[in-house]
């Protein structure tokens, strides 16, 4: 028998409030029920942006050796992503691998160098005042641990090459690039070591990437991306939901095996273990995007057509 992803808890918001929705359920749902009550009382209609290569494959979530490549398949697609050298530590002359970027944090700042060359029609992406005030609307701090983070991942970024190969439409392959071509450095502040590092004035997009970006953008909900902001594997279940849903012309089962290949990235060991751990992280991303309608069944998941996270309006206003 199947059950509604979400576990009812949009329905308890929707009738009866947030606090009397928290009440309502059990401990670890509550935070089930404030995403859906955030993402529901959104008025501001802001957009996310991310490459449809995207929704299909992912970064990994953890970090992995500093040499070692990321290769992710998906449907029809493969990400492979290679690690870029830096300078060696202090007193060695040898460069070193840098590793791939990985986690929640990296996402989160592809996701806004994406969103913002969308928007403003240019692979040049102003940094400084607007991407601080992109983090902070993600809930992200720059100071701190989790600046330290966003600083680290920033350099994998910049430093790494990838490539996607689609199977049977070559004309929308990315042969080879990087996400940046310059730019996503870091300088500290009056040469104090201990002083929060500041941002470039811009980051420059590889022109690669940024050609099939804009051949192929899939419009996001970016309260959603907020309430997912420090769940790196929701966030990848929500935009690959967001991609496939409103494609659909019936209802589509996925089998666990399936989704296994796509979301459990070599982790999880047996079958079981993957089916208890994606159930807990499919539960944000549903409850995040209200138009959607998932079921969850013995033999994996049943997606039904749904509507956008984003209206078209709101696409063609450029909202973001």
């Amino acid at each position: 028998m199947a059950d509604n992803a979400d576990q009812g808890v949009r329905h308890l918001v929707l009738v009866h409030g947030r606090e009397q929705a928290r009440a309502m359920v059990e401990p670890e749902q509550r935070r089930l029920v404030d995403i859906a009550a955030e993402v529901l009382a959104d008025e501001d209609g802001r957009i996310g942006i991310t490459y449809s290569g995207f929704c299909l494959t992912g970064l990994p979530h953890k970090r992995l050796a500093d040499n070692a490549i990321w290769t992710k398949a998906g449907h029809r697609v493969t990400l492979t992503v290679t690690p870029g050298h830096g300078p060696g530590r202090k007193g060695e002359s040898t460069p070193r691998f840098i590793g791939v970027p990985y986690g929640a944090r990296a996402r989160m700042i592809l996701l806004y160098l994406q969103t913002q060359a969308i928007r403003t029609g240019s692979r040049e992406v102003e940094l400084g005042r607007s991407m601080r005030n992109w983090l902070g609307r993600m809930g992200l701090s720059w100071g701190g641990e989790t600046g330290r983070t966003l600083r680290e991942q920033a350099a994998r970024i910049a430093a790494c090459t990838l490539r996607f190969d689609w199977q049977g439409e070559t004309a929308k392959g990315y042969d080879k690039g990087g996400f940046v071509r310059s730019g996503l450095r870091f300088h500290a502040r009056s040469g104090d070591e201990h002083q929060p590092s500041l941002w470039e004035d811009r980051v420059v997009l590889d022109e690669v990437f940024y050609e099939v970006l804009r051949q192929h953008p899939v419009p996001l909900r970016e309260a959603a991306l907020r309430e997912l902001a420090d769940r790196s594997v929701s966030l990848d279940i929500y935009i690959w939901l967001a991609y496939r849903l409103h494609t659909l012309d019936r209802p589509t089962p996925i089998r666990w095996a399936a989704l296994r290949e796509q979301f459990g990235n070599g982790a999880y060991g047996e079958l079981s273990n993957f089916k208890r751990e994606f159930r807990k992280a499919l539960a944000p991303a549903v409850v995040a995007y209200p138009e959607a309608t998932v079921h969850v069944e013995e033999a994996g998941l049943i997606l039904y057509p749904s509507r956008p996270p984003v209206a078209p309006r709101l696409v063609a206003l450029g909202s973001a």
